[in-house]
């Protein structure tokens, strides 16, 4: 199904890299309820009370950033989507700086161009499709002819909002989403494979 889509998109932490953010522990520190989504705690709060814990988050981020390191068949995925003259992109809750810092600590920089990756700054984060829309427009691209691959329901939701295939990777095969999934998958070398 997503064989001959020309347009793809990325989730990052978790995805393209391995998942090392405790996120629960990123609560903690930041003050914010167990179980609650970070950037929309962070949306509620007074504007100066907000700049002070988006910094804070951006500090604790910046730290796991540098540790970053590639999911497997993530670099030859990459590489077989541009020699095929794919398009790709990433759509990530994280912020833009970030999110190429992680990129190049895990030595995929080169697969992305800054204007192709989307973080919270320039839109309303996911489950959102702000992102995917953002990315479509850019690149002149049809939804239906785009797939957006994920490892949580956020980026699934997403890509069904914006209108786009679906791919849920899970490393545990679980799967937990399937009305919001098109193809599941538990490695990255199964996408290769898929489109080889």
């Amino acid at each position: 199904m997503v064989k001959n889509c020309d347009f793809w998109i990325f989730d990052m932490d978790g995805t393209l890299t391995h998942a090392i953010h405790d996120f629960e522990w990123i609560r903690k520190q930041l003050g914010l309820p167990a179980g609650s989504m970070i950037l929309e705690e962070i949306a509620k709060m007074s504007a100066s009370d907000a700049q002070k814990t988006n910094q804070h988050l951006y500090d604790l981020e910046h730290e796991v950033a540098l540790r970053a390191t590639a999911q497997p068949g993530a670099k030859q995925l990459l590489t077989e989507l541009r020699d095929k003259n794919y398009e790709t992109g990433i759509v990530t809750r994280n912020s833009e700086s970030l999110a190429l810092i992680t990129l190049q600590a895990c030595g995929l920089d080169h697969f992305f161009v800054p204007e192709t990756v989307i973080g919270r700054e320039r839109c309303e984060p996911k489950p959102s499709p702000a992102g995917i829309d953002v990315l479509l427009e850019h690149w002149r691209a049809q939804a239906d002819n785009t797939v957006m691959i994920g490892d949580y329901i956020f980026d699934l939701e997403a890509g069904r909002n914006a209108g786009t295939k679906t791919v849920h990777f899970d490393i545990n095969s679980e799967f937990p989403w399937p009305e919001q999934t098109d193809v599941c998958v538990t490695t990255l070398h199964e996408l290769l494979e898929s489109i080889q």
